[in-house]
């Protein structure tokens, strides 16, 4: 599977509802992107489009540069997952900017952890709860594990039991 260049703000659906049509705001959101992060290949989502939903949410890491919190939350996000950690000592260097920023904007906010192939379960369990704040109202974590080929430090490719039996390690 190949991995799409990612928007500044990229729309994911939460809710299963129809709007009738696509407002300026949620246009906004479609249109706010980076130049260096620009979905080159875009999915056709037919009748499925994410702007029919009412519900729109976006995640964010360093790759996204400085996000425009206040802005992202006019233009109709409502929900935002960061990213936080990777591997057992990879902190991003947006995280705590974005998680403030998310918060004073009104914008829902979870943070995720990237997966580190060659780092046992359990570090990056207690890396991610280290560094992740305890806020009531926060969105559930979100492990993010997907191998990444083009890694420089770890090409390792476990079988999906092993994938499967790590992610339980991490999730508990």
């Amino acid at each position: 599977m190949r991995r799409l260049a990612m928007p500044i703000l990229s729309l994911a659906l939460l809710a299963a509802a129809a709007l009738p049509d696509m407002s300026g705001a949620q246009e906004a959101v479609i249109s706010t992107r980076s130049a260096a992060f620009d979905d080159r290949d875009p999915v056709d989502f037919g009748r499925h489009a994410p702007h029919r939903y009412p519900v729109h949410g976006i995640d964010v890491a360093r790759y996204q540069g400085t996000i425009d919190w206040s802005r992202a939350a006019r233009a109709g996000v409502n929900f935002a997952f960061i990213k936080a950690t990777e591997g057992g000592d990879m902190l991003d260097s947006h995280f705590a900017q974005n998680w403030h920023q998310a918060g004073r904007a009104g914008v829902l906010r979870g943070a995720y952890h990237f997966y580190y192939f060659c780092t046992d379960a359990a570090t990056q369990a207690k890396w991610f709860i280290r560094n992740v704040p305890r806020h009531k109202g926060a969105l559930p974590p979100v492990l993010d594990m997907e191998w990444n080929h083009m890694s420089p430090t770890c090409q390792k490719r476990p079988a999906g039991s092993v994938v499967r039996s790590e992610m339980k390690i991490f999730l508990d």
